[in-house]
């Protein structure tokens, strides 16, 4: 199992190196320069990137899936322990690092989710990317994403899945600046990789503290020292492990990076938003769980977050425009979800809804660059009737809102079911307190009506009513024509159908376990907020009908102005310092050296009047010189 689960990692890792090497070939090897994206030289680059991305990231997904496979089929149930190895031990000269792999069903699991959207992002990417001068850098990076990813969900050290856990920050970086010509682009390529760095310096600290406490970094070593730990020990380690799942998964306060990360291409959203950065947050929660229910307070602390996380990220959804941000406020709700579910000690649930929720977002997500690419613009005020045009697209979106919404019999109606079951059997028993487990509860139901209304907004705007017409272009027409829509290429268009069927049917295998009073509360809380806003859609087609929050739609707009506050508390008195620091280097530091070197030059200049090999000005001083020793002794001998 090992040796699978290293080759697993190893070859989208191997892609990524052969795909970046390969770019510094001569010219006449990799085809034209990026300069002529148009010619055959390099559509052949671009086709030996593809086969060098999709081939490795393929055979990944099926040895992924046989590991799955032969890990539920030795344990049962897919969650005792599995194979373990230990290639070296690095000596530190205190806590050692143990360089090794951990298979068991929690990896395995997460594992196949990461390899099938992985592999579904490079298929779809190579029609939505077409043509694109860097098309090759960017495969080789989704490459180096997947294999980071894998080294987390595999990891057998801390320290190990911490150097997967920063080379996907590194990722991030560069898939969401991939256009970053445009300033706005590389903004939030830097956004995203400095908040999720603020979160990462707590994380590495909670390592720290865990790693010292057991002796070991070794996750099982760590889990086993857990009921040796004292209470203050484990609160301020997963309090400080906190700060990293939240910058990684997008959680309240370091949530601000995620909206703006949809700025890269509409297929790193659905990689980034599905299966590796805001995943590996819950996952490690998840890894680590012995150590976050031996720490109360913490458990607490993530409820709360949870609770606001999850229906302020669903309240900023339903008053957005731009169809991309709508998903990544839904990411991290759904994501608070999650969260909620693992304060309420609902692990098995979290994890469920974290494998439905890669496939019906990486479905949404992937649905959503369809539309983009027929309509040319992300902006759902731009769409409307394109059910007609994009029928395959509209049937598999459907799939992934109705997923989304929690309806039957789409995977999240079993996933979701057992979150709030496990939330409201808090109430009574679990590791919350009171007063946190209610606020969670009574969140949770409220997110569920509007997450129903966000999804059910998204569904009319985007494929019914009637398409905003273009401007009129000449004086007396009625209108301009509006450019029919039609289907995207083979490659884009099969991993949506591919993606349709877990999205739809991976809840069966949970069917057993349906709570069916929870389950009827959920759908009706779910339909009353799509019959809203389907009530307030109807009355009126052409308009938003996000207008029914009244005057909380532009707080909700603005996901209640938290970028103002930081840029308020934070970015402007930082920038300030910063201009302070540099006109002191300017007029201070720089300034006392050039100050000095113009008194050297002056006193030079000084000392060059009389060194200047003018023998009888020499001749001259030497005289004077005697005459003024000879007058001096006159007078004072």
């Amino acid at each position: 199992m090992i040796t699978v689960a290293s080759l697993v990692i190893l070859l989208p890792f191997l892609a990524a190196a052969t795909g970046l090497l390969g770019s510094r070939l001569p010219r006449g090897l990799r085809g034209a320069t990026s300069r002529n994206p148009g010619t055959d030289l390099n559509a052949g680059a671009d086709r030996r990137a593809a086969w060098i991305a999709v081939l490795p990231t393929a055979i990944s997904t099926v040895l992924a899936i046989w590991l799955a496979y032969a890990t539920w089929a030795a344990t049962g149930q897919g969650a005792a322990d599995g194979g373990t190895a230990t290639f070296t031990v690095i000596e530190t000269g205190s806590v050692p690092i143990s360089v090794g792999l951990l298979v068991d069903g929690l990896a395995a699991s997460i594992a196949v989710l990461v390899t099938v959207v992985a592999l579904a992002v490079q298929v779809y990417s190579i029609g939505y990317l077409r043509g694109d001068r860097r098309y090759p850098s960017y495969s080789s990076f989704i490459s180096l994403f997947t294999s980071a990813m894998l080294l987390v969900v595999y990891a057998a050290d801390l320290l190990v899945l911490y150097v997967g856990w920063e080379i996907m920050g590194l990722c991030s970086y560069l898939l969401v600046g991939h256009w970053w010509e445009e300033r706005a682009n590389s903004r939030a390529a830097i956004k995203a990789f400095l908040v999720t760095r603020i979160g990462d310096v707590g994380f590495l600290f909670g390592i720290f503290v865990l790693g010292t406490a057991a002796g070991s970094f070794r996750i099982a070593d760590v889990i086993a020292g857990v009921p040796e730990m004292s209470s203050g020990t484990l609160i301020a380690a997963t309090m400080l492990l906190l700060a990293g799942v939240a910058g990684k998964s997008a959680q309240v306060p370091l949530h601000v990076w995620l909206p703006d990360a949809m700025a890269g291409p509409t297929p790193i959203s659905a990689l980034i938003h599905a299966a590796t950065m805001v995943a590996a947050g819950i996952f490690v929660v998840a890894r680590l769980y012995p150590a976050f229910l031996g720490a109360r307070p913490t458990l607490d602390v993530l409820a709360v977050l949870a609770a606001l996380g999850m229906l302020g990220a669903a309240l900023a959804a339903l008053a957005q425009d731009d169809l991309k941000r709508v998903l990544a406020y839904s990411t991290i709700s759904q994501l608070a979800y999650m969260a909620g579910a693992l304060a309420a000690g609902s692990r098995d649930a979290a994890i469920f809804h974290l494998i439905t929720h890669g496939a019906f977002k990486a479905l949404l997500f992937l649905c959503a660059g369809a539309v983009i690419h027929a309509v040319g613009s992300n902006l759902m005020s731009t769409m409307g009737g394109l059910r007609r045009g994009l029928p395959v697209t509209f049937a598999a979106m459907t799939i992934g809102f109705a997923a989304l919404m929690g309806l039957p019999p789409a995977s999240g109606f079993f996933s979701k079911d057992e979150m709030l079951t496990g939330i409201e059997h808090s109430l009574s028993a679990g590791p919350l307190t009171d007063a946190a487990a209610l606020l969670l509860y009574g969140c949770a139901l409220a997110t569920i009506a509007v997450t129903g209304a966000y999804a059910t907004r998204a569904w009319l705007r985007t494929f019914f009513g009637q398409r905003a017409s273009r401007p009129e272009p000449v004086a007396g027409e009625a209108h301009a024509a509006v450019p029919a829509v039609h289907e995207v290429p083979a490659s884009m268009h099969w991993p949506i159908v591919v993606l349709a069927v877990p999205a739809l049917l991976l809840g069966f295998a949970r069917i057993g376990d349906v709570h069916w009073g929870t389950a009827a509360l959920s759908l009706t809380v779910a339909l009353l907020g799509a019959g809203a806003v389907y009530a307030v859609w109807r009355s009126a087609p052409q308009t938003d009908p996000a207008r029914m929050l009244g005057p909380f739609r532009v707080p909700c707009e603005r996901a209640f102005y938290v970028d103002s506050v930081y840029t308020g508390l934070l970015v402007r008195p930082v920038l300030l310092l910063a201009r302070l620091v540099v006109r002191t280097d300017n007029r201070v530091v720089d300034g006392t050296v050039r100050g000095s070197g113009r008194t050297t030059l002056r006193l030079a200049g000084l000392v060059r009047l009389v060194q200047n090999g003018n023998a009888q000005l020499y001749v001259t001083g030497l005289l004077a010189g005697v005459l003024l020793i000879a007058a001096g002794a006159v007078i004072f001998g």
